[in-house]
């Protein structure tokens, strides 16, 4: 463990479970004093397991600093409430701002209802621009720090590379994500936007998807009824996890960035960690 993110304060949202978890136990591990995003407080939501009480118990347990924000992304007015509670809790402005909750329903577009189709909007487009206008003023105050967007390869048309051993259908969308896919190709968009229009304030806007994706609980759940196994692909969670935190820790002149995280590894030549901070695995090499 580096301690390298000493000192810095950080919002991730949707980090009850999954990659937002290990994405707030990896800051943490670094020295980052961490706001824990998620409508889960004690009690599983939906049968999947993980919540903010465990999440901050393992963080506190490690000699981490976490503080729980429960909130529902897809409401404007709870949603309102987390950076000024973050900012009072933390002790100050925000550094890091991962935008990692995600409303996904795979079904396809001729019936998809109409509430479920706001919802992703809603908790993928919306809350991720809600938070970031409210990190951007204290941020530019300070002259930089890191916006990362949580993003997905259903965002592109064609299915992610590399194609599994075996598919051959190169020229078709995966089923039943583009309702899905249209929204993280929104973030993407609004990526690129937020990073140009804070061009030389120091402040680093990106997004990084699975390569593939990272067969967490939850992403199994929403996918493979619709596209099968097949799409996850060998993808650590400590894998997605550590190109998250260089996306974290990375120099002004990177920003307005999309890429997949198996590509920044293999780029930069970095180490994967675990979520406790300790190496694991060799470098990536290109």
């Amino acid at each position: 463990m580096t301690g390298r993110l000493q000192g810095r304060r950080a919002i991730v949202t949707g980090a009850s479970r999954g990659i937002g978890a290990g994405i707030a136990q990896r800051l943490a591990a670094e020295g980052a004093a961490v706001a824990i995003v998620a409508r889960t407080v004690d009690e599983p939501d939906r049968g999947f397991e993980g919540t903010l009480t465990e999440i901050a118990s393992l963080i506190r347990s490690s000699g981490g600093t976490a503080v729980m924000v429960p909130a529902a992304l897809e409401d404007p007015e709870s949603r309102r409430r987390i950076v000024p509670i973050a900012q009072k809790e933390l002790g100050g402005t925000i550094d890091i701002l991962v935008n990692n909750a995600a409303a996904a329903f795979f079904q396809p577009l001729r019936d998809h209802p109409s509430k479920r189709a706001h919802l992703t909007f809603e908790v993928n487009v919306h809350a991720p621009l809600d938070l970031a206008q409210r990190v951007v003023p204290g941020m530019r105050e300070r002259g930089e720090w890191w916006i990362v967007n949580i993003t997905s390869g259903t965002a592109r048309i064609r299915p992610v590379e590399p194609i599994p051993e075996g598919v051959t259908d190169l020229d078709a969308d995966i089923h039943g994500t583009a309702l899905y896919g249209a929204s993280k190709a929104a973030l993407d968009r609004m990526t690129a936007g937020l990073a140009a229009e804070l061009s030389g304030t120091g402040i680093r806007v990106n997004a990084v998807r699975p390569r593939s994706a990272v067969a967490t609980a939850g992403a199994l759940t929403a996918a493979s009824n619709m596209v099968g196994t097949r799409w996850f692909v060998p993808e650590t969670l400590e894998e997605m996890v550590e190109a998250v935190m260089w996306q974290c820790d990375c120099m002004p002149h990177y920003t307005g960035n999309i890429e997949a995280s198996l590509d920044v590894l293999e780029r930069e030549k970095v180490t994967v960690h675990g979520l406790d901070g300790r190496p694991i695995a060799k470098e990536h090499n290109a």
